[in-house]
Formats: C-alpha cells, sequence, structure tokens
C-alpha cells in the first residue's frame, strides 16, 4: 500500500517560547511544565502506573505523538516501576518532526536525555505506515503510525488497555475528535479500558458517551479547571 508524502511539521514557538503548530495555530503543550502535565493528564488520568502492576503486557494507543512526551515519561514511568512484563505504546501522528528538529525540541527536557536520546537514535525516516520502534531488549516497543489517523487507525489491531486522547484542541484539529475517530478507538480497546484526555469539551464528552464510555471529571492543569 502507497501513502501520501507527509508533511513534516515545523519548529515554531509561541510568544512564552512554547512549541506551537502552525499548522493548527496551537500550542503542542502547556507553558506550566509540559512533564507535569503529562503525568497528571495521562498517568494519573489512566491510573498509572497501578493498573500495569503485575500485567503481562500493556498496551496504550495515543493520538497525537507530538513531540513524543507522552511516550518518553510513560517509558520513563515503565523503567521507573519495574514493571516485568512487555509496553506497547502505539500513536499516530500525521505532521511528525525531523529528527533534527525533534532533538532540538527535546534537548529542554533533561530529566529525559536517556530515554530520548534512544528514541532519536531509531527514529524513523518520514515515510508513510507504521514504524516498530524496540527499547529496553525488547521489553519496550513503540509502534508509529505516521500518516491521516483516520486512514491508518482501521489498519490496525490493538487491545488497548489505556488510551492517550491527545492532539490539538478540538476547535484547530477537529478531524482528529470526530465521532468516526472516536469510534475507530474505541474498537481497539479492552472491556476496561481506561481513557485520558485534557479536553472537556461538551461536543467530546457527549460523543465519547455515545461510543459507549463512562466519564468523569478530575482536576484540571496548572490555570485549567477540569
Amino acid at each position: 500500500m502507497t501513502h501520501p508524502p507527509l508533511v513534516p511539521a515545523e519548529p515554531a514557538a509561541a510568544g512564552d517560547g512554547t512549541p506551537y503548530s502552525a499548522i493548527f495555530d496551537d500550542v503542542y503543550h502547556a507553558s506550566h511544565g509540559a512533564l507535569a502535565q503529562v503525568r497528571h493528564v495521562f498517568l494519573d488520568g489512566n491510573d498509572l502506573p497501578q493498573a500495569w502492576n503485575g500485567a503481562d503486557s500493556f498496551v496504550i494507543l495515543e493520538t497525537g505523538f507530538g513531540l513524543g512526551l507522552n511516550f518518553l515519561v510513560t517509558w520513563q514511568a515503565w523503567r521507573e516501576s519495574k514493571a516485568r512484563g512487555r509496553l506497547h505504546f502505539l500513536s499516530v501522528e500525521k505532521h511528525p518532526f525531523r529528527r533534527e528538529d525533534l532533538a532540538a525540541l527535546l534537548a529542554s527536557h533533561a530529566e529525559l536525555a536517556p530515554l530520548s536520546g534512544e528514541l532519536l537514535r531509531q527514529w524513523p525516516p518520514l515515510v508513510g505506515g507504521f514504524h516498530r520502534l524496540h527499547f529496553d531488549h525488547g521489553k519496550v516497543t513503540l509502534t508509529l503510525l505516521l500518516g491521516d489517523a483516520q486512514t491508518l487507525l482501521p489498519q490496525l489491531v490493538a487491545n488497548a488497555n489505556a488510551i492517550y486522547l491527545d492532539g490539538f484542541a478540538p476547535a484547530k484539529n477537529p478531524e482528529l475528535w470526530s465521532p468516526e475517530l472516536i469510534a475507530a478507538v474505541t474498537r481497539h480497546c479492552k472491556t476496561w479500558a481506561t481513557l485520558a484526555t485534557w479536553s472537556v469539551a461538551g461536543e467530546l464528552r457527549r460523543t465519547l458517551e455515545q461510543a459507549g464510555w463512562r466519564l468523569e471529571r478530575r482536576p484540571g492543569f496548572a490555570p485549567k479547571r477540569e
């Protein structure tokens, strides 16, 4: 199968220095601490690392790889928890960064340097399709789906324990939050899977409920109320 050429993300910054996407006119993360945001929204939101304790394998599906911070922080938590099983992290990204640009963006996160260095060493060519990267002697696998999520997710075979519903704001990137996309994500979940997202938009909540998710609001990160 051939894939349309990818349009790489170009590094840019908002006025406060936060990494910014000109394609979507939105920032990649909050300005109040990117790594703390990942831990608060996605790890705590999916009750990690508690949820993977004792598991032979644990599968996370993410929409929007971006800078890779969600993956790197999750990998760090996996290591620190001394999990014995295998972590499978699957993430879709329509506009990936070139290796050199990603390296420059990750350089400011010194605590992740050992992990980001390994990620960068294996960073694939920007060719559409599935790219599988292995770390920690095969105990951690990252599968990158480079291209349009609406095209690639139906090709995926997965049984996810947890979902990181990420990406730019629904108003900026509506395709990634559409009922069709949410339904595709849901089809790749185990019955008792969990899902976390920073967005509390009313339309998204209704879409998730219609797809069968039971929702709860939790305290937000930094100035975001919930």
